[in-house]
């Protein structure tokens, strides 16, 4: 049978992560392997900003290690769970938990190389805040581009300024494009991150956002549906009715619309987040993540379309 879209191993109609790594690693399956370094954010600490991402619990992620552990036994326990599954496999570091390149650059290159010293671990993924790129960090991160398989994950979310002020970004869509020019110069692979659904935008909003990132033709995206956290100001919001997080038609046609509009040989990263279980208060259809993909899938199928049609 042959696949309805070249950069796919399994007749998915979008660019995989799982045909980019099997590119990148022909000889073996790759999983990542998150790291929690301690890191905080300006947009925490007062430096840009109070109280974080009004979606966000701490700034951080429930699905990396422990900053209480070093860095090499938090990439070594991920290596154990990853070979559970694929014995033998390797592993990307990825640096997930706040800004991660929030600290002095030698702080930084002590923390990414003891990962990189990790036995099978072959690459590096590094979670960060566009305004969190100064020019010794950049230099760092061009120079390891250079010795090994690296990507700069940058939190966009939307090109809306409006937008953007709702959500307590804290840094402004000229920001993100000049980080982004800035690693890319450097050969930098950049991932971006979007999320649909955010407070009063609309789904040609969202649309926009994907048209203008698709413009850039990054190397990666992760497309994220908005999640409502316990302990979150968006929480708030939600309690009182002031916010209505998208439903899953709604957000299964915005996300293959944004397909369209992305460049063929961008890797979709990520097709929905991972809410939190024991936070997560809406949409709790989100919790049924496989249920999700499939009608992505049915969805492009249906309407004979794949990532890049409108491109």
């Amino acid at each position: 049978m042959v696949n309805p879209f070249p950069y796919s191993l399994d007749n998915k109609r979008y660019h995989t992560l799982y045909y980019h790594l099997k590119r990148l690693f022909p000889e073996r399956r790759v999983g990542k392997a998150a790291v929690d370094a301690g890191f905080t954010c300006p947009n925490l600490d007062g430096t840009r900003g109070t109280g974080g991402c009004s979606y966000c619990r701490s700034g951080g992620t429930e699905f990396a290690g422990s900053s209480a552990l070093p860095v090499r036994e938090q990439v070594e326990r991920e290596l154990l769970r990853i070979r559970r599954k694929w014995p033998d496999a390797g592993a990307i570091a990825y640096f997930q938990s706040h800004t991660n390149t929030y600290a002095p650059a030698d702080r930084l290159r002590a923390l990414y190389e003891e990962a990189l010293a990790v036995p099978g671990v072959c690459g590096l993924s590094v979670a960060t805040r566009a305004d969190c790129l100064p020019p010794d960090v950049l230099q760092l991160l061009g120079e390891l581009n250079r010795r090994t398989c690296l990507t700069v994950e940058l939190g966009l979310q939307t090109i809306h300024e409006e937008t953007a002020r709702r959500i307590n970004r804290c840094h402004s869509t000229a920001e993100f494009l000049a980080a982004y020019r800035a690693l890319t110069e450097r050969g930098v692979r950049v991932c971006v991150h979007l999320i649909d659904g955010l407070p009063g935008e609309t789904e040609a909003m969202m649309l926009e956002t994907a048209r203008a990132v698709g413009q850039l033709r990054p190397g990666g995206v992760k497309l994220h549906l908005l999640h409502v956290l316990e302990g979150t100001a968006l929480a708030r919001d939600w309690r009182r009715g002031a916010l209505w997080p998208l439903g899953r038609e709604e957000y299964v046609r915005v996300v293959c619309r944004q397909l369209e509009l992305l460049p063929p040989e961008t890797v979709i990263e990520r097709l929905t987040g991972d809410g939190a279980g024991e936070y997560l208060l809406a949409p709790r259809w989100s919790r049924g993540k496989r249920a999700v993909l499939a009608a992505i899938d049915r969805w492009l199928a249906e309407h004979d379309t794949c990532q890049g049609r409108a491109v």
